[in-house]
């Protein structure tokens, strides 16, 4: 896209920046929408994040409730394993599944940058990417320890988690006294705006951020190993 588009950015980056609220949300107001990373971090910022959002929230919030929902646990819990092994197991295909994500995404993202002949920004490529997994690792987090509570599984929550934290981000952009959202929503440390003009991570956003994710796990932990599975 941003090849063909370049020639025009300049003037669609006149018309973003005059859009008021819709701007600030999203943080245009910030950004050069006709640079190659003004455009990265608002155009792929918003489909990697809410994409890679939906993907971690959907393997955490399925990963322990599919075992009652399909009755694989008849089959899983009769051997010779303890539920803890169980939950380790399954927190780390999270984890890889994510992980996998990221690299092949990181990777093509890097090269398309050099195939249109533009100087890849490895630097603010990098935290970009690097902010789009401790989210992802997050609501993973979050919604693991929700699936331990859950018996027939619930894919709407897993997606409804990460909408409503996309949002909740919207709207502490929008508004200046909603800016405590920030605290609660991992969205708040992914802003490209921020990233790129300040040159690294808000880190006690992503250390909040990834307490909330540790809460979640240990959550799940505590309540699948007294379970009574149906």
């Amino acid at each position: 896209m941003y090849p063909e588009m370049k020639g025009e950015m300049e003037e669609v980056g006149d018309m973003f920046a005059s859009m008021g609220s819709f701007t600030a949300a999203f943080g245009m107001d910030r950004l050069n929408f006709g640079t190659l990373l003004g455009f990265y971090a608002v155009e792929c910022g918003n489909i990697l994040g809410l994409g890679g959002a939906f993907f971690a929230a959907l393997c955490g919030i399925a990963v322990l409730s599919k075992e009652e929902k399909e009755h694989t646990a008849e089959f899983l819990l009769t051997h010779p394993v303890s539920r803890a092994r169980i939950i380790t197991g399954k927190l780390i295909s999270v984890l890889l599944q994510i992980v996998l994500l990221n690299a092949i995404v990181f990777g093509l993202s890097a090269a398309s940058i050099a195939a249109i002949g533009e100087t890849v920004p490895w630097k603010e490529l990098w935290l970009m990417h690097l902010a789009y997994f401790f989210l992802q690792v997050e609501l993973a987090g979050i919604c693991f320890g929700i699936s331990a509570f859950l018996r027939r599984g619930s894919i709407g929550i897993g997606l409804g988690i990460a909408t409503m934290m996309y949002f909740l981000n919207l709207i502490a952009n929008i508004t200046e006294s909603a800016e405590f959202l920030k605290y609660i929503t991992p969205f708040g440390y992914t802003e490209g705006a921020d990233i790129v003009l300040n040159g690294e991570l808000d880190t006690g956003l992503v250390v909040l951020g990834l307490a909330f994710g540790v809460i979640g796990i240990v959550a799940a932990y505590c309540r699948y190993c007294k379970k009574d599975i149906q």
